[in-house]
């Protein structure tokens, strides 16, 4: 050892047992003198957020959230400082107040903080007004004007359908339900499709990228401070290294275009155009673009997932099956059946708001942050800044709710209108409060129309009979991995 080895050892020595010493006491000030240390949970989970980390990276945090409240009740820490609720009454005493979003929902920002949208908006205040000025576009009185639209993708589906029946190809219905969901998107939003469906590939590995990007939030959601300097970066987006940076261009060339032609649809850009004329002092140009990212972005992988969950368990419930197509076949549908059509079938509805339940496209915790002063929930008291979430996994699992039977697939549950107005209170599948998923209109339209069109027009079978489909919870809960052939039904 040299000379200068031999005087800073001690140094690095005792430098090295002050780290030590101040990680050992922050560990012993979460695990044992915080204010939620008596809530039981996972040991990960008390000090620290590696819990939620590690089961983020191998894929089911919802079962694992599921098991932790059947193993110690209402509340479970999940966090060093997050709590889980589980009881359906926080569904109005946390979701439905006005706490702040969780500091975690920053991540949405994409491509960068500059571009806050609805989803990435922590302040309830600020959220409540941005919900205001996107408002129009997503209002039902604006989507079903988009329904023939959406007929016109829906026909090109078929028609790619056909094409792989006839060539006996197997078609992934994750890819296809997505390529669906981006078309459509792209209607509604932009009044062009992006050519997903007439392509049959993924543009842009827009996919693929998405799946990518699901794994980076449900990580660095929980160090939303070093977004700005990674993927939120400016320097990314230039370089055109930003997963959705296709997405932003398409925004910002069809606002361009706007400014240069009258003649355009009502659609969700020109609505949040319209709106930003008459209040320009509340509502920047940049919260158009940013409302777009994030309508796309959100719009193709939930109502995928949710497509994919009906037709896997219907697969596996042949006389639900059976039940669902003889409501449809004797019902004299239009080609493409239409929303009002679809609205009077009461076991379609039924199936649909099931799928919902047993496989919520978001499969995370919604988290709020205790106000200043606190706040008192199911009666236990929080301080502030503490983190509260509502899984929608754990609220849908309720057995008390939905019944014993509450993890199997079973749409006769909601065909009692009593009972199913009971537990539609208790749905939270597209959120609650002023955060409730603005697109919910749509996303019906086109769980009904396809689902309807889908299960008259064809026989799907799976390539491997029973074959268990693969998914992974990162924020959304989407599937893959059980390719089906499909084969084009006689009419009745």
């Amino acid at each position: 050892m040299s000379v200068d080895e031999h005087t800073y050892a001690p140094y690095v020595k005792l430098a090295g047992g002050g780290i030590l010493i101040f990680v050992a006491l922050i560990f012993v000030r979460r695990r044992w003198f915080s204010s939620i240390s008596d809530i039981p949970g996972p040991f990960l989970g008390s000090f620290s957020v590696l819990w939620q980390i590690v089961h983020a990276l191998k894929g089911h945090t919802e079962e694992e959230t599921i098991a932790e409240h059947r193993k110690h009740g209402d509340f479970v820490r999940i966090g060093y400082n997050e709590v889980s609720i589980g009881h359906p009454d926080a569904i109005n005493e946390v979701l439905k107040s006005q706490m702040n979003k969780g500091d975690w929902y920053r991540i949405f920002s994409l491509p960068d903080s500059r571009y806050v949208n609805q989803m990435s908006e922590v302040d309830a205040k600020r959220h409540i007004t941005k919900t205001k000025n996107v408002a129009p576009g997503y209002a039902f009185s604006n989507v079903i004007k988009a329904e023939p639209y959406v007929d016109g993708a829906l026909q090109v589906f078929e028609r790619q359908l056909d094409t792989l029946s006839e060539a006996h190809q197997p078609v992934n219905f994750d890819e296809w339900f997505n390529y669906l969901g981006f078309d459509i998107m792209g209607e509604v939003t932009f009044s062009k499709q992006f050519g997903f469906l007439e392509q049959g590939r993924d543009i842009g590995n827009a996919i693929a990228n998405t799946r990518a990007l699901g794994i980076y939030v449900a990580i660095m959601g929980h160090f939303w401070w070093a977004h700005d300097y990674l993927l939120a970066n400016p320097l990314i987006g230039y370089l055109n290294l930003q997963p959705t940076m296709h997405i932003f261009d398409t925004a910002l060339a069809a606002v361009d275009a706007r400014s240069k032609n009258d003649k355009v649809r009502k659609d969700m850009i020109e609505e949040w155009i319209t709106m930003r004329k008459k209040h320009p002092d509340r509502m920047e140009e940049k919260e158009i673009l940013a409302a777009a990212v994030a309508n796309i972005g959100a719009g193709a992988d939930t109502v995928s997932a949710t497509l994919q969950a009906l037709f896997y368990n219907l697969l596996r419930n042949e006389d639900t099956l059976k039940q669902l197509r003889e409501e449809i076949d004797t019902a004299n549908l239009a080609e493409v059946p239409t929303h009002e059509e679809t609205q009077k079938l009461l076991f379609l509805q039924a199936c649909i708001k099931e799928a919902l339940r047993i496989h919520t496209p978001v499969a995370f915790g919604l988290p709020r942050v205790a106000p200043k002063g606190g706040v008192t929930v199911l009666g236990r008291h929080f301080d502030e800044g503490v983190i509260l979430s509502v899984n929608p996994w754990v609220i849908h699992r309720r057995r008390e709710i939905f019944g014993e039977d509450a993890d199997l697939f079973s749409p006769t549950r909601w065909m009692d209108p009593i009972r199913s107005r009971e537990m539609e209170k208790s749905l939270i599948a597209f959120g609650a409060g002023y955060g409730q998923c603005p697109g919910r209109h749509l996303a019906q339209m086109e769980l009904s129309k396809t689902t309807a069109m889908l299960v008259r027009d064809y026989e799907i079978r799976q390539v491997h009979k029973g074959e268990c489909w693969k998914f992974e919870t990162h924020f959304t809960a989407v599937p893959y991995g059980w390719p089906c052939y499909v084969t084009r039904r006689r009419k009745p």
